[in-house]
């Protein structure tokens, strides 16, 4: 029986992100795409948009860093299988410190929404970045890159302020969570994963394919 499983790659990024998994041939694989937020739109709202691109029931949800937090709020409005995160937070509680402190005193606010196109560019910023998402191959670097060169302004403000300001307590019966140790992103002493990865960063999913793709057979 074929088994439907839906990607939702991480904020900004898109289905290149899986690129490197070895996928089970009796596995049905589906990307979902980032789609653009309106005004004021909740994430509960968002995911539901979203979870309409979902035709089958019971499918397997993946998801890499806030798109592991749509996976979340998908599954609170239609019945799925399973969900899978990658690099990615099951509640509110498991946010860093500093993101915590971030969305209490809405410095989000402070993200510009339309120009913040002709600021991301600067490559001044790309190293601290990279250093963060653990992009260290000069492949990693260059498409993180592409990505932040790439992405529309008021999503990323949209899905930064989504992430601050996550309240969610709400766990999925059945939920699988890798966490690479190394994660700078969200720090793995913050987090409950079922699956550690050694010396795994944010970006692991691109780093240690094999890894992640061995562990995907076990659980899916």
């Amino acid at each position: 029986m074929t088994k439907h499983v839906y990607c939702l790659s991480g904020l900004g990024s898109d289905e290149r992100i899986f690129s490197r998994l070895q996928w089970n041939r009796d596995w049905d694989i589906h990307y979902l795409h980032w789609l653009q937020p309106g005004q004021n739109e909740t994430l509960s709202a968002y995911a539901r948009r979203m979870s309409d691109a979902i035709k089958e029931s019971n499918a397997t949800l993946i998801g890499v860093s806030f798109g592991g937090i749509l996976s979340i709020e998908i599954a609170k409005l239609i019945p799925v299988e399973k969900v899978i995160l990658i690099s990615s937070i099951q509640t509110y509680h498991e946010l860093p410190r500093w993101m915590s402190i971030f969305g209490k005193l809405k410095l989000d606010a402070l993200i510009p929404g339309q120009h913040l196109r002709h600021m991301r560019p600067m490559k001044i910023f790309s190293p601290l970045e990279n250093y963060f998402l653990g992009a260290v191959t000069e492949e990693e670097r260059q498409l993180a890159n592409e990505y932040r060169k790439k992405v529309d302004p008021y999503y990323l403000k949209w899905s930064i302020h989504q992430i601050l300001h996550w309240k969610n307590e709400w766990v999925p019966p059945v939920i699988y969570h890798l966490h690479g140790d190394n994660d700078k992103i969200f720090p793995i002493q913050n987090v409950t994963p079922t699956h550690s990865i050694s010396s795994g960063q944010h970006f692991m999913i691109y780093h240690y394919p094999e890894k992640i793709s061995a562990i995907l057979e076990t659980i899916i």
